[in-house]
């Protein structure tokens, strides 16, 4: 075994950008804090994590995909003797970084994370992004006092709230400074009213459809608008051609959205947890349209903003041509309510959550 030098700290998280983009965060502060700490992200093979822990300059180690039977199946039969088997390699990873803390933001790789540190009593330390936590942050929560949340509202033992960690480039950005060049990147007009839609790195076909059935009356009142479909889900009109009208520019992705941000006078999204506390940090009035699938936590995530007058919130069904007509273009219309709405949204917002992570792991080394 090599000799030891600086902090050792495991990461844990992955399955989608929702767990593994506070992970990098909080991964980028710990290096600030500690330029000698030593990190390893720990992920499954099958998780978004394989290709952008790398990307971000991390190593990543896999363990076995561990998820839990939502029904009686062959699957809860076996379940046990897989979590042990994770939890054995777990243990091994645990052993080869000979890591000093284990830092888990949820997913289904952090049960076995959080069992392993247990067993090896090392320190652990939680990162909860969503209003209603995941099962492996409730486990992980018995074993530790070291607990951040992003939201007020999230019932967790221990937790305290921290805010989201994010990206610098997000929380760190001026929308006021950098619009004018950030209209320009994007091929916006400077002086117009913008709105800017999007369903997420995937897409949102109900969003889409809406969108696209509004464009005359958007391009009627004078709004440009940017609208984000996701990969491979270009709008294309009954010729097959990408639809076009004045005003309306349409892309499959932006490659860092804090220029879509910078650029947008209001913008239309899902409420996924990570997007909600980014519009707070960057003080962007919003329209919020929750996924109608699930256990209702997008719609949650929202609250905070929608009751603090800084956001709108519309359900998926309720999103047609006729209410945006009735709420979004009088709204885009309005400089001052708009003012006043990411006005109270900057309130809400938190911008240093990676540095409050990274301090949190400091301590529970230390301790």
């Amino acid at each position: 075994m090599s000799a030891r030098t600086g902090l050792s700290v495991v990461l844990a998280g992955g399955g989608t950008a929702g767990h593994i983009s506070p992970l990098l965060a909080i991964a980028r502060a710990v290096a600030e804090a500690a330029p000698d700490a030593r990190l390893l992200a720990v992920g499954t093979a099958t998780g978004m994590e394989t290709r952008l822990v790398p990307a971000a300059g991390l190593e990543l180690a896999t363990i076995d995909r561990v998820p839990l039977p939502r029904r009686p199946t062959l699957d809860l039969v076996r379940l046990p003797g897989r979590l042990a088997h994770a939890v054995r390699q777990s243990e091994s990873v645990l052993e080869r970084a000979q890591a000093d803390v284990l830092v888990g933001v949820g997913g289904y790789v952090c049960t076995p994370m959080y069992l392993a540190a247990r067993r090896r009593r090392l320190p652990i330390v939680i990162h909860e992004a969503n209003t209603r936590p995941g099962l492996a942050n409730r486990v992980g929560a018995l074993f530790t006092r070291w607990v951040g949340k992003a939201f007020e509202a999230t019932k967790l033992r221990h937790a305290r709230l921290v805010g989201m960690p994010m990206r610098r480039e997000v929380s760190a950005l001026d929308r006021a400074a950098a619009r004018p060049a950030a209209r320009k990147a994007l091929g916006l007009d400077p002086e117009r009213p913008t709105l800017v839609v999007t369903g997420g790195s995937s897409g949102a076909a109900s969003i889409n459809a809406t969108l696209g059935a509004s464009l005359a009356a958007l391009a009627a009142a004078g709004i440009q608008t940017l609208h984000i479909t996701g990969r491979g889900k270009a709008v294309t009109g009954g010729d097959g051609r990408l639809l076009e009208a004045p005003g309306y520019h349409q892309v499959e992705y932006v490659d860092g959205m804090e220029t879509a941000y910078a650029a947008a006078d209001l913008i239309l999204c899902r409420s996924g947890a990570g997007t909600v506390c980014e519009v707070a940090a960057v003080g962007l009035p919003a329209v919020f349209v929750p996924l109608p699938v699930g256990n209702g936590e997008q719609a949650l995530n929202a609250r905070g903003l929608v009751e603090a007058g800084a956001a709108l919130l519309v359900r998926d069904s309720e999103l047609t041509p006729d209410w945006l007509t009735r709420e979004v273009l009088p709204l885009l219309g309005d400089p001052g309510r708009l003012d006043e709405m990411a006005r109270r949204a900057q309130t809400l917002g938190v911008r240093d959550a990676d540095r409050t992570m990274a301090q949190m792991v400091m301590e529970a080394a230390r301790g």
